[in-house]
């Protein structure tokens, strides 16, 4: 039995791909209609009750968690009870941008330049040193733009402590970035590694819409993005899956932020890779043998966000791949995504183009 703390998408997807490998799930999770329930046991409870976290360690032989704001006591606890992968010192580091930012620093990642910032008047002194334009984040949290702000003017600074709440903020250089792109590894706990052929991925308002992959990278671009995960899982003695997103300009990599588990921008390798993000990363946290990361042709991943396109018409695509996650409608919400293979880049491209005249795919 496998233990997931988190019961949305990523977790429903653990489910799944532990199908085959002949494996049943127990999922904590306070909402009590939570996705992965149609995939496993749910045990309804927050994320630091002590007796749902018990009842879990009880019934598994391993936890994993689907998403990084996991209370760092809990994780401490269950991984005295039971083996919690990654590990709960990969995730104290990936809950705080600064302690993600001087790791990368540490290892000698490029990265942004940054200030952490602890008052308004702090923010204020850390623009002025790094110079306009900067990013203002919140160090904890935040996701898909939530919690972080570009500011470009002076004038914007005004009142923006306070609407992020009055929380400790990293203040980062702003990179004028080329493209994104993201690399995903995964490592076992013997120390062997493999790493997915690197994605790029387009955003808008701060959420991930599109990833292609492989990206039109060179093979040292390639091998550059496999040194900066390869580097972050050996120093942390990581198992699981690690995901890297990265900035390029003029060809060379920066590390953007990381997140300790499966990540949205490797969606694609389900139908698009020998071995999927979310068989690999259970494959690493039980101790089996990791899979081939081998792309099998050319993949796009569209996000579904708020409202949902009709499925016939998805599936009517040639190479099209429907996932819904039994999510309700709502305005900026991942209700599913949609999976487009292909064995070159033109056929791909045509197939794109063609979902994105469906009513609702928000290419």
């Amino acid at each position: 039995m496998i233990g997931v703390l988190g019961g949305g998408q990523l977790g429903r997807m653990l489910g799944i791909a532990g199908v085959s490998l002949g494996k049943k799930f127990v999922f904590v999770d306070p909402n009590p209609e939570a996705g992965a329930k149609s995939v496993g046991q749910l045990i309804v409870g927050d994320y630091d009750d002590e007796v749902s976290l018990r009842a879990l360690a009880e019934a598994c032989e391993v936890v994993t968690y689907e998403f990084e704001n996991v209370p760092l006591r809990a994780a401490e606890m269950l991984d005295e009870l039971v083996p919690l992968r990654p590990s709960p010192r990969a995730l104290e580091l990936m809950q705080d941008r600064l302690s993600e930012k001087r790791l990368f620093e540490y290892l000698h990642i490029p990265a942004a330049a940054f200030i952490p910032a602890d008052s308004e008047d702090e923010l204020r002194a850390a623009a002025s040193d790094l110079g306009l334009p900067v990013v203002v984040k919140t160090r904890r949290e935040g996701y898909d733009g939530k919690g972080q702000r570009v500011v470009r003017d002076s004038a914007e600074l005004d009142g923006l402590w306070a609407e992020l709440g009055e929380v400790p903020l990293l203040v980062e250089a702003f990179i004028d970035f080329d493209r994104e792109l993201s690399v995903i590894g995964v490592r076992a706990e013997d120390g062997d590694s493999k790493f997915y052929p690197l994605t790029e991925n387009t955003h808008r308002d701060g959420i991930l819409r599109v990833s292609v992959a492989p990206a039109d990278v060179s093979a040292e671009t390639q091998a550059e993005g496999e040194e900066i995960a390869a580097s972050i899982m050996e120093a942390l003695g990581y198992v699981g899956v690690l995901s890297v997103e990265l900035f390029e300009k003029d060809g060379i990599l920066a590390a953007n932020e990381m997140a300790p588990r499966v990540h949205n921008s490797g969606h694609w390798t389900i139908e698009g890779a020998d071995t999927s993000q979310f068989e690999n990363h259970l494959r690493a946290i039980l101790g089996l043998p990791l899979g081939s990361t081998a792309p099998r042709g050319v993949s796009a991943m569209v996000n579904l966000i708020g409202e949902l396109p009709t499925s016939s018409d998805v599936l009517a695509i040639e190479g099209a791949h429907l996932h819904l996650y039994d999510k309700t409608p709502r305005s900026g919400r991942k209700l599913g995504h949609v999976t487009i293979t292909a064995v070159g880049v033109e056929v791909l491209l045509a197939r794109l183009e063609e979902l994105g005249k469906i009513e609702n795919i928000g290419i």
